[in-house]
C-alpha cells in the first residue's frame, strides 16, 4: 500500500502509522529511483580501512548515486563496522559467507542499477568530486563505453602521495587492446567508469581468473575498441600495503599467461607472450634472484624487452627499482 496524506487521517492515523507510513514511503521510492552512477564495494577484513573507504563515496557531491555493498564473509570486525554505517548513511547492504571476490563483484554487477557504474576497493580512498567529474565525462562521449582516469597512492597510514603515478598518465589520451595485451600500457584496476549495460553484454567479470580487472579490461577494449583516459580526473587514492591483493606477483604472471591464451588467433599473441614473460622476469630479478635464475630458461627470449632486463639479476636490490 502506498500511504499518502489523505489515506493516513482515513485510517483515523496514530503515531505509530505515520511511522509505518514514513518507513515505506521511504523504502518505495528508495527501490523505485534510479541512480546515474552505482559503486560496487567488495569488502573483506579491511576493518582498518573500511569506514574511511565507505565515507569518502557517501562524500561524493554533484551527482545522483548508490553505493552497494557486498562483505564477503570477512573474519575480522568488518561487518559490524559496515552495518552500523549503513544503519547512519543508508546505502545497500549485503554481509553474506565467502565467495571469493570475483563472484563477489559479479553478485554487486548484478545488484547495479546506474546507468555508469565503478568498482571501489575497501581499503581505498574515493577523492572529492570523482563520480561527478567521471560520470560528466561519459556523459560527454556518448559513444565510449569507459573512462579511465588517474591515480594517487596512499599510505597505510593515509598520507596521499602529491603527484599521480606517472605510469598511467601514458594512456592519455586513449587506451588500446594492442597496448594493454603486449604490456606497453597498464591500466590501473581503481581507475575506470564504465557503461553499465556494456559490461554485462560481455558477461560481467571472468571467473576463470583470480583477478577482475585486465580479463575484464581486454575483453571490452577488444569488443569496443580504444576507451578515453582522462589526465585530469583522480579516481582513486590507492592504498599501498602488505595485504595488496596484486602483491602475488608469481600467481598474477601465471594468471596473465593464462589470460593471453584466449587470444591465441591474434596477430600479436606471440610477441604479448615474451613481453609479459620478460616483465616477469624482470620482477624476479628484483625481488628473488635464485628464482630468476631457475625460471631463465622458461622466460628468457632473444628480444630487446628481455636482454634489457637481464642485467638486473647481477645488480644488487639496493641498485635496482622494481
Amino acid at each position: 500500500m502506498e500511504y499518502s496524506i489523505t489515506n493516513m487521517f482515513a485510517e483515523k492515523m496514530t503515531e505509530d502509522v505515520y511511522v509505518k507510513a514514513f518507513a515505506e514511503g521511504v523504502e518505495t521510492e528508495q527501490r523505485e529511483h534510479i541512480p546515474l552512477v552505482s559503486v560496487l564495494l567488495a569488502s573483506y577484513n579491511h576493518e582498518k580501512y573500511v569506514e574511511a573507504a565507505v565515507r569518502s563515496v557517501m562524500e561524493q557531491k554533484g551527482v545522483d548515486f548508490e553505493l552497494v555493498v557486498i562483505d564477503d564473509g570477512s573474519t575480522d570486525h568488518s561487518p559490524d563496522i559496515l552495518e552500523k554505517l549503513q544503519g547512519e548513511l543508508g546505502f545497500r547492504y549485503i554481509h553474506r559467507e565467502n565467495k571469493g571476490f570475483v563472484p563477489t563483484m559479479n553478485e554487486l554487477l548484478s545488484l547495479a542499477r546506474g546507468k555508469y557504474f565503478c568498482s571501489f576497493a575497501s581499503d581505498d580512498i574515493m577523492p572529492p568530486d570523482r563520480l561527478r567529474k567521471q560520470s560528466d565525462f561519459l556523459s560527454r562521449h556518448p559513444r565510449s563505453v569507459a573512462c579511465f582516469g588517474q591515480i594517487k597512492t596512499l599510505s597505510p597510514e593515509g598520507e596521499v602521495s602529491p603527484d599521480v603515478v606517472p605510469l598511467y598518465l601514458k594512456n592519455v589520451p586513449e587506451v588500446s587492446f594492442e597496448q594493454v595485451f603486449v604490456s606497453d600500457r597498464a591500466i590501473h584496476g581503481c581507475s575506470e567508469m564504465f557503461v553499465t549495460e556494456a559490461i554485462r553484454s560481455l558477461g560481467g567479470y571472468d571467473t576463470q581468473f583470480y583477478f577482475e580487472d585486465m580479463p575484464l579490461f581486454l575483453a571490452l577494449l577488444f569488443k569496443y575498441g580504444p576507451q578515453p583516459v582522462s589526465p585530469d580526473i583522480v579516481c582513486c587514492h590507492y592504498r599501498v600495503h602488505g595485504e595488496n591483493m596484486h602483491g602475488n606477483y608469481d600467481r598474477m604472471y601465471r594468471e596473465i599467461l593464462r589470460l593471453l591464451d584466449l587470444y591465441k588467433s591474434h596477430r600479436l599473441y606471440a610477441y604479448a607472450c615474451r613481453r609479459w614473460k620478460a616483465r616477469w622476469f624482470s620482477t624476479l630479478a628484483y625481488k628473488d634472484k635464485r628464482e630468476a635464475l631457475r625460471r631463465l630458461p622458461k622466460l628468457a627470449s632473444l628480444t630487446p624487452s628481455f636482454l634489457l632486463r637481464l642485467p638486473k639479476l647481477f645488480i644488487p636490490k639496493a641498485f635496482l627499482k622494481c
